[in-house]
C-alpha cells in the first residue's frame, strides 16, 4: 500500500471499467461509495483521490460506455454511402449485441434513465442530456438521408427519429425479458421497413 491507501499497482482505467460493469450489473444506487471501494480494493480516501466523487465516477464510466455502444457509428453524418444502410447495419449490431449478452442487463444509457432521470437532481439531467443528444444526432442522420434522397422529402424527420429511438429503449428493455432474443432483430427490421428506412446487402443467389 502506498501512503494514500492506494494499492502501489493501482490501475485507475481498470478500476474504472470494473466500476462500469458493477454500474451495468446492478445500478447506480446498489454500489455505494463503501462497496465500489471495496470492489476495486482501495480505501475511501484512496477512491475519492482516484474519482473525487461515486457521481464524478459514474459518469466517467458512463461516457465510457456510451463511446464503446454499438450506436456510436450513429455519431455522425458520414460524407458517403447510405445513411440508411448505416441505420439499418446499426441496429442489426444492437440486437446482435444484445442477443449476446448472457446476463440479460440491456443498456447501461436506458438502465440509467429509469433509475436516475426525475429522481437524482444531479446524474438525472446529466443522463438526460446525453439520451437527448443521441435523438439530436438521428435527427440529423435522417435530415441528410430526405436531402440525399434516399427518404421522401416530407418526412417528418423529428417524429421519426422519436419513434426509432423510442424503440431502440424499448427494444433493449425487452431484450432483458423476450424468451427468444434472436427476435430482436425481427422486430427491429420491421420498424425500419415501416419507416422506408431497411437497408440489406443483396444476396447473390448461386
Amino acid at each position: 500500500m502506498s501512503k494514500s491507501g492506494r494499492p502501489s499497482q493501482f490501475d485507475r482505467d481498470a478500476a474504472l471499467d470494473a466500476a462500469l460493469m458493477a454500474f451495468w450489473r446492478e445500478g447506480y444506487q446498489a454500489n455505494s461509495v463503501k462497496a465500489l471501494s471495496e470492489r476495486l480494493g482501495i480505501t475511501r480516501s484512496s477512491f475519492y483521490n482516484a474519482f473525487e466523487s461515486r457521481e464524478a465516477m459514474f459518469m466517467e464510466a458512463f461516457e465510457r460506455y456510451l463511446e464503446r455502444s454499438p450506436d456510436r457509428a450513429l455519431a455522425a453524418v458520414p460524407p458517403e454511402g447510405s445513411i440508411c444502410a448505416l441505420i439499418t447495419a446499426t441496429f442489426r449490431t444492437v440486437c446482435e449485441s444484445l442477443a449476446m449478452d448472457v446476463d440479460a442487463k440491456g443498456c447501461l444509457a436506458v438502465n440509467s434513465v429509469g433509475a436516475l432521470c426525475n429522481v437524482d437532481a444531479e446524474l438525472g439531467p446529466e443522463v438526460a442530456a446525453h439520451m437527448v443528444a443521441r435523438l439530436g444526432r438521428l435527427e440529423a442522420l435522417l435530415g441528410a438521408a430526405v436531402a440525399r434522397g434516399e427518404l421522401p422529402r416530407d418526412t417528418d424527420i423529428a417524429a421519426t427519429a422519436l419513434s426509432l429511438k423510442t424503440f431502440l429503449v424499448g427494444l433493449n428493455v425487452m431484450a432483458k425479458v423476450v424468451p427468444d432474443r434472436g427476435a430482436l432483430w425481427p422486430a427491429a427490421r420491421a420498424v425500419l421497413a415501416s419507416f422506408g428506412i431497411l437497408r440489406e446487402p443483396v444476396t447473390q443467389e448461386a
